[in-house]
């Protein structure tokens, strides 16, 4: 019975989607096997700039779904707004949202749709500190709420949980609509940790945070390479004060420490059972062992934490599944290009939310690297069922792969978008009405295994617009 409640549910899909504007759909078994090679390669070379003019057969702008435009006319704070810089350790209290399914980087967007009214109230007198030119002007906090999976599947009702590490988010634009609601765009600034949760006297739901002091990228001290003639760039280096006075103190403690048993080791080794001649020997030799480096690794394992080693490592890998454009700015500044790809690597929101979560950039950027090294099938969150793979994805704005996007009810969904997708099932009629991508209608698309509502095909409603039609996957509810 379910096998015939499943292929009713193909036919119906098919049926659906060669109705939509005439255009075919060609419905794919997934395969675990590598496929078309050619078609993949193609595909890369199509996708990953903004300028669509190199992009061969694809005419869609990919800055229009960035600038999110279906939020209406939106007017600029910076023209009207001096922005306050927050520093490490201040401690600050902020109006908080606190969002499932989203979690905000540094540098990212994100779009909110402001309907109730303690948050509205929230968001005006934000706006109105921001006009005084208060320190955390123009400022809210942002913060992921979730429920717990198991709760999830057996459909029961459950109190959320907040993580404890969240965002600032800075409001760039704003708009007031007549019904009292507001439509804001914002961008991620700083991590910070919610040390107390309250609710103020107005019904605001309000935060005590305390801003993230980051670490500065870690390069490989020279002293670690001694006299050995690498292919390395002298700008990549520091001396080695430089170096440690980059690290905490816990890690400037055990780095001292080495080198001190290091010598330590070599001097006691001098005077074990020596004569003079043998000692004389013995200070010659020590003399020659304090010109090779002091550092107590061999500097391929201080390689291992080079932040801007890791961080070309990462772009490189990020450009072949992507087929990202040239990332060389970011590369030069390993914190940004780690917040840049946590942000847009398509994981669990526990994943990303693990990934925020992380305080030194190296090992944010090893982290990264792993999750891209394992990544290869997408999943229903819910049933385990493959979806895409990929080398699917499909960078439908400029902002990348994947991004935030807010509904007319509110609700704030980040999207992978796919130019392919398997065993999803449409439910209802296309719709044109707040589409996130200007020119393409969407019909929601559930999981045909288990009917978890995974996300939204999206058809061109224009001849020559291209791609003629993809998919967008929410975040939340795929698993690697």
């Amino acid at each position: 019975m379910a096998d015939e409640t499943i292929s009713e549910r193909e036919r119906r899909q098919i049926d659906q989607i060669m109705e939509l504007d005439n255009e075919e759909l060609l419905v794919e078994e997934v395969d675990e096997d590598d496929e078309d090679e050619e078609e993949d390669e193609d595909h890369r070379r199509n996708i990953g700039s903004s300028s669509n003019s190199n992009n061969s057969g694809f005419t869609f702008n990919t800055d229009l779904a960035s600038l999110h435009t279906y939020l209406g006319n939106v007017e600029d704070t910076h023209h009207r707004v001096k922005v306050g810089f927050l520093e490490g350790g201040d401690i600050f209290n902020l109006p908080i949202f606190y969002l499932e399914g989203v979690v905000l980087f540094p540098e990212a967007t994100l779009p909110l749709r402001v309907i109730e009214p303690n948050y509205i109230i929230a968001i005006e007198r934000v706006l109105t500190r921001a006009a005084d030119n208060d320190v955390s002007s123009s400022t809210i906090g942002v913060v992921r709420a979730y429920r717990d999976d198991d709760d999830r599947r057996r459909r029961t009702r459950t109190t959320a949980s907040f993580s404890c590490v969240g965002t600032t988010a800075e409001i760039r634009q704003y708009r007031r609509l007549e019904d009292g609601s507001l439509n804001i765009v914002t961008r991620g600034k700083n991590r910070f940790r919610l040390k107390r949760r309250y609710i103020d006297s107005e019904g605001v739901p309000c935060g005590e945070i305390q801003i993230i002091e980051e670490d500065l990228p870690l390069k490989t001290p020279i002293d670690a390479l001694g006299d050995r003639l690498l292919p390395l760039n002298k700008d990549d280096l520091v001396s080695d004060e430089s170096f440690e006075s980059s690290l905490s103190l816990a890690e400037r403690r055990v780095h001292r420490s080495a080198i001190a048993s290091c010598s330590e080791l070599t001097e006691n080794d001098s005077d074990f059972g020596l004569g003079k001649s043998s000692r004389r020997d013995s200070e010659h030799n020590i003399n020659q062992l304090r010109r090779i480096p002091r550092t107590f690794w061999p500097f391929w394992v201080y390689r291992m934490y080079d932040s801007y080693c890791l961080a070309q490592k990462a772009s490189d890998m990020w450009k072949q599944i992507v087929g990202a454009p040239s990332m060389e700015g970011l590369v030069k500044k390993p914190d940004l290009l780690s917040f840049y790809i946590a942000s847009k690597i398509p994981v669990s929101e526990s994943t990303r939310q693990e990934l925020l979560e992380i305080d030194g950039i190296s090992y944010r950027l090893r982290r990264e690297i792993e999750l891209l090294e394992s990544l290869n099938l997408l999943k229903c969150r819910n049933c385990e069922a493959v979806i895409a793979r990929r080398s699917d994805m499909l960078v439908m704005s400029s902002d990348g792969p994947l991004g935030a996007y807010v509904n007319s009810y509110g609700f704030v969904h980040e999207v992978i978008t796919l130019y392919r997708a398997h065993d999803l099932t449409l439910i209802g009629t296309p719709e044109s009405e707040y589409s996130w991508f200007p020119g393409y209608a969407w019909t929601i698309a559930d999981c045909a295994a288990c009917g978890t509502q995974m996300g939204w095909l999206f058809t061109a409603t224009k001849k020559n617009l291209k791609p003629r039609l993809f998919w967008g996957i929410r975040s939340s509810q795929v698993s690697i």
